[in-house]
């Protein structure tokens, strides 16, 4: 069987793509409090290792595949964008550090797979060589940069016997249609064994559907929720998203054309869910626009957006409430679960 180790787990994303592709997860790395409880909620069986600076990778349980979506606060476009140097995106090399001792111990067998995700200001953060870095250090070659002076958003790289790819996948365009989320980010698949690493990050594949606990009163965007007219009445539902951020900001600066820009229009999918802030919306019935209203998203709904099993971040392992506070900042630090399990599908399928 194969088995994954999850480096800055959080909620558990990438444990929970893996066993639904017959991965067995195995540890995991985390130290924010609410997090850990959610996994051991979910995933009772595997090893909690904690603060990552303090992990020895050739002295735990050895793994087919390593995940880590490392801190983004100073790559991230939104923030002082220190790069790899900041004291938060840095981790980065002590995940490089463990799966370096892991195949040190392991006579280099173990990890065959490593799988990096982060935020697209990785892209440029540092005079875009951030990027540089982190390709140069899984490859352990020198780089060029292209010749544009931009990193695509695919790409691959070969060097002293690893196959590296990598690609931005927008959450949009892999979950369900029914409620999207505009989430851009990297995903990276370094292969120490072999030449897989583009047909797991490139290749077309149907994925499992894997149906939530409760799909009654989801919240539907205007193309799909014209198929439910019939239950509310004869009336179409509509739902638009706002940038609240964007919205605050261009206010600020007075720029009208970003103001109105911030609104959402009929077909637009939700802003990015962020771990800083909550996301608002706003909903009326076609034709009663004066009825409608404004809130915000519920922590459920957030789950759904990133199609994670509902309620899957409601409670801890001893059955405490998790509070909304501590779940809307869990769940705009994770990773979206259709893009995960395509890659995990991936792996599975290709070792």
């Amino acid at each position: 069987m194969l088995t994954l180790g999850s480096l800055f787990d959080g909620i558990g994303v990438f444990p929970l793509s893996a066993s639904r592709n017959g991965i067995i997860p195995t540890w995991a790395s985390e130290i924010e409090k609410a997090p850990v409880s959610i996994t051991k909620r979910h995933f009772p069986n595997m090893l909690h290792l904690g603060d990552i600076t303090k992990i020895n990778g050739g002295k735990i349980p050895p793994v087919h595949i390593i995940t880590f979506g490392s801190p983004c606060q100073n790559l991230s476009n939104i923030g002082k964008r220190e790069g790899l140097t900041g004291s938060q995106s840095s981790l980065f090399y002590h995940a490089i550090r463990i799966i370096e001792e892991m195949r040190c111990a392991t006579n280099g067998i173990y990890p065959v797979i490593a799988v990096w995700e982060n935020v697209m200001g990785a892209f440029s953060s540092n005079n875009r060589l951030d990027f540089k870095a982190v390709l140069e250090t899984f490859i352990n070659t020198e780089i060029p940069m292209p010749t544009s002076g931009v990193w695509a958003n695919a790409g691959m790289v070969r060097g002293n016997h690893v196959d590296v790819a990598w690609r931005l996948l927008d959450a949009q365009y892999w979950g369900r249609p029914t409620l999207a989320q505009r989430r851009r980010r990297i995903f990276l698949v370094a292969d120490f064994g072999g030449r897989r690493a583009t047909e797991i990050l490139f290749k077309a594949r149907n994925l499992q559907s894997f149906p939530t606990s409760c799909g009654k009163n989801r919240l539907s965007s205007t193309s799909t929720s014209r198929i439910f007219v019939s239950k509310t009445r004869g009336k179409i539902p509509i739902v638009r998203p706002f940038q609240e951020r964007r919205m605050r900001s261009t206010a600020k600066e007075k720029n009208k054309t970003g103001f109105i820009g911030s609104f959402g229009r009929t077909h637009d999918p939700f802003p990015t869910l962020l771990a800083g802030s909550v996301n608002y919306f706003s909903f009326w019935y076609e034709g009663e626009e004066q009825e409608g209203f404004i809130r915000q998203l519920t922590p459920l709904e957030c789950e759904r957006l990133m199609e994670l099993p509902e309620g899957w971040t409601a409670l801890g392992y001893k059955n405490e409430a998790i509070s909304d506070y501590a779940r809307y900042k869990a769940i705009g630090n994770a990773i979206a679960v259709p893009c995960a399990e395509y890659i995990m599908a991936g792996i599975a399928e290709s070792l």
